[in-house]
């Protein structure tokens, strides 16, 4: 991974207001399940000194891609960012969620380059890791994968995905080494059992993984555990700015040995450079957002609410319960500070490192401390979402499966309808559409649904390319 300051340096900052009194923001964390982040989009009109014509032919539309519906294979190229609701993200079946700075917020630099991988994985940078972890062996084909080690029983096993970012999932299901007689057996063998091993001890484990994966300069905390197992989580500065959503995590059992870990083999590259926007535009951009992630003023039947007696008095109402006007009071929270970095978004198919505020954010005093991020790109630069143009009877692509040129998309349609499979390709997706054609002459039909594939013939090979279903907007699983 480069470090390499480039001649258009972007981690000076611009005159700053006042700082915040509390200055940390909490680290992305990243285990071998995956994990929950909050990528807001950005919306708004603001603009920015610099972000004139000139700027605007230096740099493409920046192509941010809407949310998946689910998580990916780790195990492949296209893994989809993590479903569910990420701490400091507003509900969607709850109130809507204002966000209010403590204080002064920063101003940030006036501009910031995207990265991003490309390419293939190289065998040689697998066997480098799988040696840092100890498996024997020569890095094998399996699929769009790399894989050393064993997965018919228990050992350890490596997977690397082929194509960048080279996502990586380790597991050792024995230990590395014999049993001492007496005791137990760490790393699955047996029942676990012991204490964890020290911070300190844990980071000197995962120091050989990460250089190997190229995070050797990268911060780390392994204050978080699992059980009797401790996590390193190493996120990387990139340009001098630092990162969320692109961690290394390495589990080291209470043995001191590594028993799992992920993240990403591939190198960062440096992509186009934007215009940014400062703290307090990007914080309008996304109180903006979160007005569309409430329940919008849905009215689901009123408050219910106990009688008093006759004298008593009147119960107070519940801030989250619908009232009959159907309006739900906002939930207000916190920013106690904002950093300038890159976060993980997707653009035009690619997991990309993008310009962002990352807001330090508590939802009640004394609570715990999330991270809320905002794509800080000035607005002018992003490339506005197209109006849906899919009819509606299109059908939702559940899941592909890719050979060459030959693309096979499943989805679940009718026993009295036609279905075609067509794709719109670019540089980093493939588009899929199902049209559905009711039969002509079916007066009456049965509704019995059923699994049906079709296949499409691309212009070129998958390669690393995301599949996108175009009746929902998000990334398909291969499957």
């Amino acid at each position: 991974m480069s470090t390499e300051r480039p001649d258009n340096d972007v981690t000076g900052p611009r005159r700053r207001r006042p700082p915040l009194a509390v200055a940390s923001v909490a680290a992305a964390v990243l285990l071998a399940g995956g994990g929950g982040a909050y990528w807001a989009s950005t919306a708004g009109d603001g603009d920015k000194a610099g972000s004139g014509t000139a700027a605007r032919k230096s740099a493409p539309l920046l192509a941010l891609d809407a949310p998946a519906d689910g998580p990916g294979d780790t195990s492949s190229a296209s893994d989809s960012p993590p479903a569910g609701i990420a701490p400091g993200e507003p509900d969607p079946g709850g109130p809507p969620v204002i966000y209010r700075a403590a204080g002064g917020l920063p101003d940030g630099p006036d501009k910031a380059a995207v990265h991003l991988a490309k390419g293939p994985v190289a065998s040689a940078d697998v066997a480098r890791l799988a040696k840092a972890l100890g498996i024997p062996g020569t890095p094998r084909t399996e699929g769009t994968s790399w894989v050393v080690g064993d997965d018919d029983g228990p050992g350890a096993l490596l997977k690397v995905a082929k194509q960048a970012p080279g996502t990586w999932t380790f597991a050792r299901t024995t230990p590395s080494k014999p049993c001492e007689p007496g005791k137990m057996c760490a790393n699955g063998a047996t029942e676990s059992g012991g204490d964890p091993v020290s911070e300190k001890a844990a980071k000197a484990a995962a120091a050989p993984v990460l250089e190997a994966a190229g995070q050797d300069d990268a911060a780390l905390d392994a204050g978080q555990l699992m059980g009797d197992v401790r996590v390193v989580n190493a996120d990387p500065k990139i340009d001098g700015l630092p990162t969320y959503g692109w961690s290394t995590g390495v589990q080291v059992g209470p043995d001191g040995e590594v028993t799992g870990g992920s993240g990403h083999l591939k190198a960062l590259e440096k992509g186009a450079t934007y215009p940014a926007v400062g703290a307090d535009e990007a914080l309008k951009q996304l109180n903006e957002a979160s007005k569309d992630k409430g329940d919008g003023g849905r009215d689901i039947g009123g408050c219910a609410t106990p009688v008093p007696l006759e004298g008593e008095p009147k119960p107070p109402a519940d801030p989250q319960c619908v009232p009959p006007n159907g309006k739900r009071a906002p939930v207000t929270q916190t920013v106690e500070d904002a950093v300038f970095g890159l976060a993980l978004n997707y653009v035009d198919g690619r997991q990309t490192l993008v310009p962002s505020w990352l807001f330090a954010v508590r939802q009640a005093p004394g609570g715990p401390e999330n991270t809320v991020t905002q794509v800080a790109v000035d607005p002018k630069f992003i490339e506005q979402p197209e109006p849906p143009t899919t009819p509606s009877g299109d059908r939702k692509v559940t899941s592909y499966g890719a050979d060459g040129r030959t693309l096979e998309v499943t989805f679940w349609g009718g026993v009295c309808s036609t279905y075609t499979a067509s794709a719109k390709e670019s540089a980093g997706q493939v588009r899929i559409t199902v049209t559905e054609k009711p039969q002509e002459g079916k007066k009456a039909c049965i509704m019995i649904a059923k699994e049906l594939t079709r296949t499409v013939t691309l212009e070129k090979p998958l390669g690393d390319r995301t599949v996108i279903d175009a009746a929902s907007g998000g990334a398909v699983p291969r499957g």
